[in-house]
């Protein structure tokens, strides 16, 4: 017999039907006037992390939403991630009622706004930044994956079909958009621990919601002492490392000290690692690749892993 009881499945099941561990986070667009609105959500994500020539997030929301009239009218985003303080977490709470239009809104919201990075550097016009927020993900929306680019703003009561699958207008009162990653930015207390290394009281006091919620109360979790769980070490044969180096190239090739180094990656990530090798070793006209020249392309990778 199940140690587990049946529970109905209804509308907004993350909500209703479920314990659902989720970020809290505030999205800025920009409003027809030009003025920036915001808007708290949970519903985002990594979608595209590797592979592709950019990366990218995915939120869900209503259609009918500020966020999502203003993303469909110009596509611009950002994702502001806030602190796990009551009195932050109530903030934003004031900001989660349907219906409200922008002004209303804005003109009860107590978050500081500043102008976007990317606006400073290319002129363009972006949405602001929470001046508090810990990081900010700033996105444009791919409007032409999945047939999207025709969708627009204006229908408030619902969209009429057809539908697209993933992105863009996906159902009478849904909205999915998939957003192209453009910068991330990073107070410096929490992006210089990323770059030097992280420890337990690095890491930031984001908050956690779960998903349920019931007819007067939003609930949140705050951040206790991060507890660390050592990975496990499986490190490869320098035999089955060397198989998949042996046919990485057909002219570079590795010694045995170069891929010591590399035999705690994981098989899945091997390829990966060995191609940006021998990118490496093609540009600087190395054929046989030793453990000094992986030390190279290692601080190759951390200096540009520095700049973004």
């Amino acid at each position: 017999m199940s140690s587990f009881e049946n529970l109905r499945i209804v509308d907004n099941f993350y909500q209703t039907s479920l314990f659902f561990p989720m970020p809290t986070v505030i999205i800025s667009t920009i409003c027809e006037d030009g003025k920036t609105s915001l808007g708290p959500y949970s519903l985002v994500q990594p979608y595209y992390v590797a592979g592709k020539d950019y990366y990218a997030m995915l939120l869900s929301c209503r259609n009918s939403s500020n966020t999502a009239q203003n993303i469909l009218r110009n596509g611009k985003c950002a994702i502001n991630f806030i602190d796990d303080n009551p009195k932050t977490f109530k903030e934003a709470v004031k900001l989660s009622w349907p219906g409200d239009k922008p002004a209303e809104k804005m003109a009860k919201c107590n978050f500081r706004l500043e102008k976007s990075l990317l606006e400073e550097e290319s002129g363009e016009k972006r949405p602001q930044v929470l001046t508090d927020a810990i990081e900010v993900i700033e996105c444009t929306w791919v409007r032409t994956l999945d047939g999207a680019e025709n969708d627009q703003p204006g229908q408030l009561n619902g969209y009429e079909g057809p539908y697209h699958d993933f992105n863009g207008i996906t159902s009478k009162f849904g909205a999915h958009f998939i957003l192209k990653i453009d910068k991330i930015l990073m107070k410096k207390k929490y992006r210089d621990a990323i770059i030097n290394g992280v420890t337990a009281k690095d890491f930031p006091p984001l908050p956690v919601d779960y998903g349920y919620r019931d007819s007067k109360n939003f609930w949140f979790h705050r951040k206790r002492r991060m507890r660390a769980e050592l990975l496990q070490v499986r490190k490869a044969s320098l035999e089955s490392v060397r198989y998949a180096a042996d046919r990485a190239d057909d002219k570079v090739k590795f010694t045995d000290d170069a891929l010591q180094t590399i035999l705690g990656v994981p098989r899945v990530f091997l390829p990966l690692v060995l191609k940006g090798c021998v990118e490496w070793a093609r540009e600087n006209n190395v054929e046989l690749v030793t453990a000094e020249h992986m030390k190279i392309i290692n601080d190759k990778r951390a200096k540009e892993k520095n700049k973004k």
